[in-house]
């Protein structure tokens, strides 16, 4: 029976948030952004393991990060891009896990992750098909801007999706097309499939699970996190 890894690659600066440290070590609600997603694989009996890939230079990173963890550990070989963290990290993988293990990847700036989302993917990534991602309908109305930021014209927004993480795909599938697709620099994971020929199925998300880029993002997700808190208080 396949089992469920995740990867959260953390070796970016987030440079787009001008802030003194990378943005997954910034507290929200009261702990490192980083921290919420560790929190929510950690619970989670159907994750065997989770690996966060840092930079070898990382000097943000600290042992306390994973106090009262068991299934996450650190491994120091973040690329420069994205996709070569990614691509270290299942190398790592495969040497402890089966080639048809399914593999989660998670933005380490995407605290909004939580457990019912996450089984969502698990229930729509069907056995026989290629993987899934959590993604978002695009609600607003698209503009192209030329190159003085005036409007060139406005996008048909029908069947677009904002995509999110977890991405789900099986290891060695992903790391092969990761391989593959290294030079041609994928935006996330399932770019490297589709350039394969794959499709991906879409599973809806949710607005909670945003990326944090900008500083002003930290309240907005914040607001989100603490309502979603409450609700899931007043249901139980």
């Amino acid at each position: 029976m396949s089992k469920y890894h995740v990867i959260i690659p953390s070796a970016g600066s987030g440079a787009r948030m001008q802030s003194a440290m990378p943005k997954q070590y910034l507290m929200l609600n009261g702990k490192p952004i980083l921290r919420h997603a560790i929190e929510v694989f950690e619970v989670m009996h159907q994750i065997e393991t989770v690996h966060i890939v840092v930079s070898a230079q990382d000097g943000y990173w600290a042992p306390h990060l994973l106090d009262g963890c068991s299934k996450t550990k650190v491994l120091d070989c973040g690329g420069l891009t994205r996709a070569e963290s990614v691509l270290n990290g299942l190398k790592h993988l495969a040497l402890e896990a089966d080639a048809n293990d399914w593999v989660l990847v998670h933005d380490a700036a995407r605290p909004g992750i939580d457990q019912p989302l996450v089984e969502r993917l698990f229930q729509e990534a069907l056995p026989e098909s290629v993987g899934a991602i959590l993604a978002l309908p695009l609600a607003d109305t698209l503009k192209r801007a030329d190159s003085q930021q005036q409007i060139e014209t406005t996008l048909s927004r029908e069947g677009l999706w904002q995509a999110q993480t977890p991405q789900m795909f099986k290891l060695a599938l992903l790391q092969g097309a990761l391989q593959q697709s290294l030079d041609r620099q994928p935006t996330d994971e399932a770019q490297a499939m589709e350039w394969l020929g794959y499709q991906p199925k879409l599973v809806v998300g949710d607005l909670k699970n945003m990326k944090i880029t900008y500083m002003r993002d930290l309240q907005v997700v914040s607001a989100l996190m603490q309502a979603a808190t409450l609700d899931n208080q007043q249901e139980t």
